[in-house]
Formats: C-alpha cells, structure tokens, sequence
C-alpha cells in the first residue's frame, strides 16, 4: 500500500512538472508569435498604467489612443510608400485593431496612426499594440472610424482642405476652418481671433438638463484669453490665464495656463457636479443645483481665440478622472506611459535574433543621408590614411636596412671612392648620397686623373651639391605624410559637422511629429554620434602612424646629415689640400 501511494506521489508530481513545463512553453510561444509572416517589421507599442508610468486604478474601454511612428520604432524604407501595408494587432498578438492613419510622410519618416484599444488594464506594463507592415503584397484597409467608446463627436482637423468635419463625417463646420500641419498630434486648428469655427446644432452633441456631459480638448493659446467652446448655456474660456466654465448661473475657474504650450482641458458634468480637469489634475469641482440647464444649440469653436485648438472631442458620458489622466497622457505622447520599439520577423525581443539588443542595427537604420556622406567621406580618408602609413612603412624600413648595411661598407672601404653605391645598395639613401658625391669628385678629376688636391672651395661645392641631394631625399621621405595631416586634423571636425546636422534633423523631426519621448529622440542622435566616431576612427590610426613614421624619417634625415659629414671628412683627408672650412659641418641639419 505505501508503494503504491509513492508511486501516485510521483506519478503526480511528474504530470505536475509536465504541465507547468507545458503552460511556460505556450506562454513563451505566445509572447514570441508573429501574426503574419509576409511582414517582415512590427512595432510593438506598451501602455505602462504601472507606478513607473501613468497610473490608473481602473481599467479603460474603447480608447482611442495616438501612435506615433517615427525613425526610431518604425521602418519607413521596409514599408510600402503610402502605409497602405500597415495593420494594428492586440496584445494577443492575433486579434486586427481598428485604426485610422491621420499622417504617413514615408520621406520625412513620420507617421500617426489611431487606434481604438478594446481594453486597457490598470497597474500594469502588459497593454500591449503592434504595427505590423513590411508586406508589399498587402492590400489597403478600407478607412476605418475610430474615436473613444462614448464620444458624441471627435474632431482631430485632419482636413486639408479646411472643411472639417468629425470622425464619422456627419457634423461639419459651416465654413473652413485654417489648418496648421504640425499641430499636438497631426494636423490643429489654428484661430487668429476673428474666425471661429461653427458648428449647426445636432442631437449628438446636445445633453438635456441634468444628463451626463463631457468636453475635452487640446490648446496653445498665443495669448490667454478668449472662448474656446461655447454652445447653449455652457462655455469654456480663458481670462487672465485660467480656464472660466460656465453653465447657466454656475461659473467657476481654476487651472495656471502659460501662453505657447499644449495644454489639456476638459470639463465634465454629472448628477449635480461639475469638475473641471487641466493637465489631467483636477483643477475645480463645484455642485450644479437642479434644475440643470440643459447644453444644446449650434457650437461655437475659437471666437475671439488666438491660438490652436486639437482633438476636441462630446461625449454624451461622465467621463472618470481616470479617464483623463489617461487620454492626456497618451494623446500628448507621455513616454511614462507610451514606450515602443521595433522589431523585424525572426527576431527575439532585444532585435537581433540572439537575445542581444541589435545595437549597431538601430544605429544604422536611423542614419540620416548627411551622416551617411561624412561616413563615406571618412571611409575613404581612412583607406587613404592606410595606404599611407603601409607604403611609408615598407618604405622606411627598407631604407633603414639599406642604410646600414651600406654604412657598414663604406666604414669597412680602405679608399672613400671604391666604398659601392646604389648598384650594390639599391634601397639605401646614404648610398645615393654617396654616388652623389662621387659624381661631383669625378667631374673634379678626383681618382685617376687627379693633379692636384682639392680645395677647401671645391669641398664646399661637393658638400652643396650632396646636400642638394639629401633635401630631395627628404623631400621623397616626406612625400605624402600631409595625408596623414589631412586625416588627424580633418577627420574629428568632418565627423562632428555629420553629427550636428544628423542632430539638426533629429530634433526637427521630433518638433514635427510632436513626439517628446526618449524613444524618438535617442536613435536619432545616438545614430548622428557615429559621424564623430567615424571622424575619430580616421584620426586616432592616422595619428599614430604619423607619428611613427615621422620618427623613423627624422632618425634617416639626421643618418644623412652625419654621413655626408663623414663622407666630406673623408675625401679631405685623402685628396684635399686644406680642412673643411669652419662652420661647415652639419651644415644641412
């Protein structure tokens, strides 16, 4: 009976193992899976609602949240020109999204795409997105609506044309309205004042006394004053820096609004409350008495405004302070709470198939033509540089064996004239100097034919023409070393001139796209550094081996210097009638 318990023991504590070994491999599997494999990129998109994002408490349905795409999560190059590739999956990694794409500039490499989250759960870091594309054979989507569960009426004044409309196309401005591109998210309205925007009255966006209402918009005002929605008995405004609602007889304010930033506002109403938020906090609550007027009417948008107004968005709901907090951070792109990277098919998380972060892949893939030429430009210099320091080296070392075994002779020679010379030491520079100077002798009569000794004068002009020699010796020594110069002293400036501009661009581009987040801002500037690595990686080799090879030269230039000193000795001592004058020695050095 105990065998027969020890082995149920066992027998369950093997299915156990098996099982848990089982679940960790599907979960594994799961977390790794890939769609589609016809595409080839996804960018994988996290919504951290954790202590080290944006927190939330409850869980959110039906948001419509912006994602930003840019050189940084996304390759331009591997989608399809006009994003018709693009397609948005859940955090199951199985599941189509419904989205809408506001922008796709596949030449500046910006895009913004929205897409409606079915659920987006509180505490914590597994609200996952991902954009796939890579597909050339994908067909596009047809235009899909997509706007926040509750929302009345959301308009995101993507028009270019100026007649805006909202998401669902069926509430338009009587008049156009002026778009400015580059707004917060995509395209803004842009006010001077004059202009307002109007909208007829419709059953969507009216709500009966006392029945739930939520407004929320974005602003950068110029100047802080002037109405930003007003319909009925409600109107939202600014004066003297604050946001002023009013409802009928209620009115109240709060809120620090700085001319020239984006600022997020949103006013709801429920049963006898009203609550104004600014920035996602809670600026002011005040009690609304029954009977509450009810807001209906035709909508004024930017009367006596001056500034830009984006996404601005009824809901015929009490929307929760969660609710808020979230969509503020999420619209204006918070990087507590919107991370995202990109990775290819075939690849493990960190990018490079390996289990580690593909580095030098998303430091290429995000440099700009500006730093690909100075790459270029300092690819090249160093070959140069290379080839330089090779040809000088073999150069000066073949020199210098010549030189000694030549100096070795001529020491060893009883008569200075039958030492050899080049034919015999055809690498050595001191052997040319010598038949130099043996050719000036000659001319002298000096050897056979010689009738008188030489002269201190006669010397002299066989030591200027020896040394004549020497200079163009030097000269052929030096040749081609200012490369190298070139190389040193170039090569960290052309590289440093490749990673301002690359960090030129980079900043311009977050500026367009408004993404603020590290993951747009560091690829793009980390991938403008490697212009000045290039830079450095010319000039470090280029000057060692300049210095080098200036050592080894100025070690033969003086070996020249002394061996005609000891050559002209020489041949005073055998055929000259006086000694070299005084003054004379080393005078080439």
């Amino acid at each position: 009976m105990i065998r027969t318990r020890s082995s149920l023991s066992r027998f369950h504590f093997r299915s156990s193992l098996a099982l848990v070994a089982l679940l960790l491999t599907t979960a594994t599997s799961t977390a790794q899976a890939w769609w589609d494999t016809e595409y080839k990129q996804r960018t994988k998109v996290t919504l951290n609602t954790t202590a080290e994002g944006v927190t939330t408490s409850e869980a959110l349905s039906g948001v419509a949240v912006p994602l930003r795409l840019h050189s940084g999560n996304f390759d331009f190059i591997g989608a399809k020109p006009d994003g018709s590739d693009l397609r948005v999956v859940a955090a199951d990694d199985k599941t189509p999204l419904k989205f809408s794409v506001e922008r796709f500039d596949s030449t500046g490499e910006l895009a913004v795409l929205w897409v409606q989250v079915p659920t987006v759960a509180p505490g914590t870091d597994k609200n996952l997105v991902y954009v796939y594309a890579g597909n050339p054979k994908a067909a596009a989507e047809p235009v899909a609506t997509v706007a926040d569960s509750g929302a009345a009426a959301t308009f995101r004044f993507n028009q270019t044309d100026g007649a805006v409309r909202d998401v669902n196309g069926t509430i338009a401005a009587t008049a156009p309205v002026a778009i400015e591109p580059n707004g917060l998210i995509g395209a803004s309205a842009r006010f001077d004042g004059s202009q307002p925007m109007e909208l007829p009255a419709s059953d969507a966006m009216k709500a009966a006394s006392g029945a739930p209402y939520s407004l929320a918009l974005w602003a950068r005002p110029t100047a802080v004053a002037g109405t930003l929605f007003a319909q009925g008995a409600l109107s939202v405004a600014l004066d003297a820096g604050k946001v002023v609602v009013k409802l009928g007889r209620v009115q109240f304010s709060g809120g620090e609004l700085p001319p020239a930033a984006w600022v997020h506002i949103a006013v709801t109403f429920g049963i006898g409350k009203a609550t104004l938020y600014v920035n996602g906090t809670q600026a002011a609550q005040v009690d609304v008495p029954a009977p509450a007027p009810a807001i209906e009417g035709a909508v004024l948008v930017g009367d006596n405004y001056n500034g830009l107004i984006d996404e601005l968005q009824v809901a015929a709901e009490l929307r929760s302070a969660e609710w808020v907090r979230f969509a503020r951070a999420a619209q204006g792109a918070d990087a507590l709470l919107v991370a995202s990277e990109l990775q290819r098919e075939g690849e493990s998380a960190s990018g490079d198939g390996s289990g580690q972060p593909a580095y030098m892949g998303v430091l290429v893939k995000n440099l700009t033509v500006d730093a690909w030429v100075v790459i270029g430009i300092c690819g090249v210099m160093l070959l140069i540089a290379i080839w330089v320091m090779i040809i000088k080296a073999v150069l000066v070392q073949r020199t210098d064996r010549g030189n000694l075994a030549f100096l070795a002779a001529f020491r060893a020679a009883p008569d200075v004239m039958k030492a050899g010379g080049a034919s015999t030491h055809a690498t050595s520079s001191l052997a040319r100097l010598y038949d130099s100077g043996i050719q000036q002798l000659n001319k002298r009569g000096v050897g056979a034919t010689q009738v008188k000794p030489l002269s201190g004068a006669s010397l002299n002009a066989v030591r200027a023409a020896i040394e004549a020699d020497m200079v163009r010796e030097n000269q052929g020594l030096n040749s081609q070393i200012v490369l190298l110069t070139i190389a040193i002293a170039g090569g960290p400036f052309l590289g440093l001139f490749g990673t301002v501009v690359g960090v030129m661009i980079t900043f311009a581009a977050i500026a367009l796209a408004g993404d603020v987040n590290v993951n747009a801002i560091a690829p793009g500037i980390a991938a403008a550094l490697l212009a000045t690595v290039a830079g450095l990686g010319v000039a470090i080799p280029s000057l060692f081996g300049y210095n080098y090879l200036a050592s080894r030269i100025k070690n033969i230039s003086s070996d020249m210097s002394i061996f005609v000193d000891e050559f002209i000795t020489r041949v005073a001592e055998t055929y000259g009638d006086v000694a070299p004058a005084a003054g004379q020695t080393g005078a080439a050095h």
